[in-house]
């Protein structure tokens, strides 16, 4: 379940002589937030939940109480190293070819297996490129080998006996690169295995069994807009490979100060301030900002209500959860059309934390004195990071480092992912080096505990090419983005006459999934236009998906047969190339699903997607399947691979159609 995270409080410093710092912070700050601030992460608990829900959603908080910064690091691979995914072809092979080069080269137990899948021109589905590495560690050393095409022999003739391998017909070509080719029947047997067990039997290993991911960023008072969408869509599904909750994250800066005061000035008695009262959350937002632009004492006391926010002013307080509860009423529209789930958890809860967590910090002799601010100088850096503002009041570096040592010691995360906007790769870069420095995190990138940036670039205007903001007048709101998609996909199936030949309630419903799903697939080009191909059915879309995936549940209705039956007693085959070009890469799932996942680029997923569908065009456009003596057999090869699109779907974020 997803989480918001509200706010960063922040006290303004005014004095001219602290002029510098206010400079240096505010650098830091176009790199932390920049406008859209950022939605946060949560836990994973992937034993418990993992092959309930296989892939999920991400993270599960931690029920410990212990507060200590002693951290234990595991290595990546170790962690995965002893959970087998039986799905995963990939890590199969590796097994295979790490008994062969124990038995090939006894004296280098520290080897690893380097197995790919093979390039197009290779006589192979997936090879082993070990030897040359090998040839380089033993070349005249007394070997018994000659080259490297003599090591390739050597673990293609030590490679263990496997009913997956098709041993016949692999070879060694080039510089030692053994080709392996699987097993046609074996490859038939573990669909049809999937098929009858389901496809959670393919889920991949996760690395870690807690991950938590920061992302989304609406502000509070600020309607979502389209710059929002590329966090959400994005960190939503960065660890959909774990079963999980999630955190949104809200920001909650100065501007409450701002908020607070506007609301008294314009309802003296907040206990009466309703929804409708305020109006629309966005005009209640620009007013309050222009009174703070325009009016000294009113800007004033803006700045002292966020250090009476800080401090815990009951009345303040009061206010700010009121802005809060209206906030999020708007926020849930957008994030439930958007199929997110959302467990709220505000940045200000980790406030009380704040103080001993800079005090830990400073006891490690990190941070120094500098014109009156506290700071942490950091290696590789001109300006240092600023962890107590000259006027004592805390900043986004505060905050973030107290929500990381928080997360690691009181969730017990092992792997931390923030999504946001390149913008701000330079303060996640300091606080992750602060981290370090501190003893928080070990020095490998690829040793557990772990933080990682996943940026992005930049949603644009498509007419002036600078970046949304909520305080411009022309922003495009997310909710309106999402009415229009869903408006035009149901006039593109009313045109081809849809309507006539469904219900009402399957329209709107085809309708709904078709353009969410357009507007999450192609969210590079957000800004709709009368020529955005956001509906179209031709080429890497959406649409184009959707619509292999009814025509595959198409052709198993119009069978009229009972799927279910034919798992139990039809033997599944791939006797024809392209029936085992589609076998194959439905066997790839599960390597892609966990590549996605450990590099953390959804897009592998997409391609793998779209690759699917072409394979299964290839298939289906020169093989019949009704009618035909193999019509049995082939209905299951079109059953495996709707089952796994339907994954995919789920994955991405994107809800199937059956019919279209």
């Amino acid at each position: 379940m997803l989480t918001l995270e509200n706010g960063k409080c922040a006290s303004p410093c005014d004095s001219t002589k602290n002029m510098q710092n206010r400079r240096l912070e505010h650098s830091q700050r176009n790199h932390s937030r920049d406008g859209l601030g950022r939605c946060s992460t949560t836990g994973v608990n992937h034993n418990e939940q993992f092959h309930k829900d296989f892939i999920s959603r991400c993270i599960e908080r931690a029920t410990s109480r212990r507060f200590a910064f002693g951290i234990e690091s595991k290595p990546a691979a170790t962690m995965a190293a002893n959970q087998e995914c039986s799905g995963n072809l990939k890590r199969q092979l590796e097994k295979l070819f790490d008994a062969s080069l124990r038995s090939t080269v006894p004296d280098k137990p520290c080897v690893k297996p380097v197995v790919t899948t093979s390039p197009l021109d290779r006589s192979g589905d997936y090879q082993c490129n070990n030897a040359m590495g090998l040839w380089s560690m033993i070349k005249g050393k007394d070997s018994q080998f000659n080259g490297p095409p003599a090591v390739g022999e050597a673990l293609l003739n030590n490679l263990p006996t496997s009913e997956m391998v098709d041993s016949i017909s692999c070879s060694v070509t080039g510089p030692g690169f053994v080709n392996v080719v699987l097993s046609t029947k074996w490859m038939a047997k573990s669909i049809a295995n999937m098929l009858i067990d389901g496809i959670d039997t393919w889920a991949p290993a996760p690395p870690v069994k807690r991950a938590l991911v920061d992302f989304s960023s609406p502000n509070i008072a600020k309607e979502m807009h389209v710059g929002h969408l590329r966090s959400t869509v994005i960190g939503a599904r960065s660890l959909a490979c774990s079963s999980s909750q999630r955190l949104k994250f809200f920001a909650e800066t100065m501007l409450f100060g701002m908020l607070i005061e506007y609301l008294f000035e314009k309802f003296p008695d907040t206990d009466s301030v309703t929804e409708t009262a305020i109006g629309d959350l966005q005009s209640f937002y620009k007013e309050s900002k222009k009174f703070f632009d325009d009016d000294p004492d009113f800007k004033e006391k803006a700045q002292k209500a966020v250090v009476r926010l800080q401090g815990g002013d009951p009345i303040y307080r009061k206010a700010w959860a009121k802005i809060c509860e209206i906030s999020r009423t708007e926020f849930s529209k957008v994030y439930q059309r958007l199929q997110v789930e959302l467990e709220e958890k505000g940045e200000s809860f980790y406030n009380p934390y704040i103080a001993n967590v800079i005090g830990k910090l400073d006891s490690k002799g990190l941070i120094e004195e500098s014109e009156g601010a506290r700071v942490i100088f950091l290696q590789g850096f001109k300006i240092p990071l600023i962890v107590v503002k000259s006027d004592g009041g805390f900043n986004y570096a505060s905050t973030d480092l107290t929500a990381l040592w928080y997360r690691l010691n009181e969730e017990k995360a092992e792997w931390i992912i923030y999504v946001t906007d390149f913008s701000q790769k330079q303060h996640f870069d300091m606080f992750f080096k602060a981290a370090r420095k501190a003893g928080w995190l070990p020095d490998s990138d690829n040793t557990h505990p772990r933080v990682d940036h996943v940026d992005f670039g930049l949603v644009v205007n498509g007419e002036d090419r600078k970046r949304f903001r909520t305080r411009a007048s022309d922003v495009v709101r997310l909710v309106d983005l999402l009415d229009e998609a869903k408006t035009r996909s149901k006039t593109a199936l009313i045109e081809r006459g849809k309507d006539k030949e469904w219900t009402p309630e399957e329209l709107d419903q085809t309708a709904e999934a078709v353009g969410y799903g357009a507007v999450k697939a192609t969210e590079r080009q957000v800004i709709l236009s009368t020529s955005m191909p956001l509906l179209s059915d031709k080429g890497n879309t959406a649409v184009y998906l959707l619509y292999a995936h009814a025509r595959i549940c198409s052709i198993i209705r119009k069978s009229g047969k009972d799927i279910d039956e034919l798992k139990k007693t039809v033997e599944l085959v791939l006797d024809h190339p392209e029936e085992r070009a589609l076998g194959l890469h439905l066997l790839r799932f599960a390597e892609t699903v966990e590549e996605a996942c450990t590099t953390l680029f959804p897009n592998v997923l997409c391609l793998y997607l779209y690759s699917l569908s072409e394979r299964f065009t290839s298939f289906y456009s020169i093989h019949q399947v009704i009618g035909s003596p193999e019509e049995a057999s082939r209905l299951l090869l079109c059953e495996a691979t709707a089952i796994v699109m339907r994954k995919c779907f789920h994955l991405l974020g994107i809800t199937p159609v059956y019919k279209i």
